[in-house]
């Protein structure tokens, strides 16, 4: 089952003040946008009309030229230059650079990275050992030394500076700190009501009396005009199509039907006249020429080959004639003839 449509929403009655202001804002509206629709239809119909008949080929022919005189030549170019060029090029780099540092790092690098490799185990291995331990024993000693500074200097402070610097922070700077919150505390609530009566008070006022009213007469007067342009262009667009209508049938009466009663009435008869006293009797004539050139031609041309055949007799004699040949298959006492005729042939 096709799901079902949701009803509309039911409208909401409207004021008086939305009826006062649709009606002059769609009469103005209206007398404002039929002259623009009319000329915008006129403007579409010649557009299409050109771009049917004129820019279409033209960009069909500059599409046409374009690739003639850009895209084949490139083409061309990458294909016949570019690409055999590149084939060379990577030839010439893979034989003086790709090979010999090939065989570099095969013959010269892998060798001495070879060498350092076992000089690095073998030798700097051991003596990097040897420096570790040694620098692990004095990391030993200097942590030792450094762990009593430490101590020493973590008593020194918390007794030193921890110690009075608490006491300061408990006794003096605590009930300082409350005193200062507390007149800030006044400080921010006298600010707090002062900007509230002077200055958020007023302008919640203004935009509750005032702004939003505005506002609200503003959006009516805006949906209304929106509502009036789309049913003023709707209404353009049907009396651009009357219109259009009603000039495609004036030019049709006055130009189109004129034409074709002329042309029905007074050139079909006429040709039909000169087809059948003028045209088909030449025709007839054109053909009985045309067949009697055909047969005056062919006549020529077998006395022209019965001359050329009269004298390659004359010359070369009469031509041999063909000699029949026989060639069905040899019956079974032929061939038994034939055999003893070979057989004594060959005794002889």
């Amino acid at each position: 089952m096709e799901p079902q449509k949701p009803l509309p929403e039911p409208r909401q009655p409207e004021g008086c003040l939305v009826t006062a202001v649709r009606i002059p804002v769609r009469i103005v509206v209206l007398v404002l946008v039929v002259p623009v629709r009319m000329v915008w239809d006129a403007l579409v119909v010649t557009g299409r009309f050109l771009g049917d008949t004129l820019l279409r080929p033209f960009g069909r022919a500059l599409l046409w030229v374009g690739r003639a005189v850009f895209v084949w030549p490139l083409v061309g170019l990458w294909r016949y230059v570019a690409v055999p060029l590149g084939k060379g090029l990577a030839w010439l780099g893979n034989v003086l650079v790709v090979v010999p540092l090939g065989w570099l790092y095969r013959y010269v690098l892998t060798p001495v990275g070879h060498g350092l490799a076992w000089v690095y185990a073998r030798v700097l291995t051991p003596i990097g050992h040897g420096i570790r331990w040694v620098l692990r024993g004095i990391g030993a000693g200097l942590a030792a030394v450094g762990l009593g500074l430490y101590a020493a200097a973590a008593w020194l402070a918390r007794y030193l500076v921890l110690v009075p610097a608490s006491w300061v922070y408990a006794w003096i700077l605590t009930p300082i700190g409350h005193g200062i919150r507390w007149i800030l505390r006044g400080i921010g609530l006298a600010l707090y009501w002062s900007t509230r009566v002077v200055l958020v008070l007023p302008v919640l006022a203004l935009w509750r009396w005032v702004l939003v009213p505005v506002g609200r007469f503003l959006a009516v007067v805006g949906r209304e005009v929106g509502d009036a342009l789309g049913h003023a262009w709707r209404i353009a667009g049907h009396l651009s199509l009357a219109v259009g209508r009603f000039l495609g049938t004036f030019f049709r009466w006055i130009f189109v039907e004129p034409v074709r009663w002329v042309y029905r009435t007074l050139l079909t008869p006429v040709g039909h006249v000169v087809r059948d006293l003028v045209l088909r009797p030449a025709a007839a004539v054109a053909r009985g020429v045309g067949r009697a050139t055909r047969e005056a031609l062919a006549s020529v041309r077998e006395s022209a080959r019965q001359a050329r055949a009269d004298f390659r007799r004359m010359l070369l004699g009469e031509p041999r004639e063909p000699v029949a040949v026989d060639r069905r298959e040899p019956t079974e006492h032929e061939t038994r003839t034939l055999g003893r005729s070979t057989t004594v042939l060959t005794k002889d």
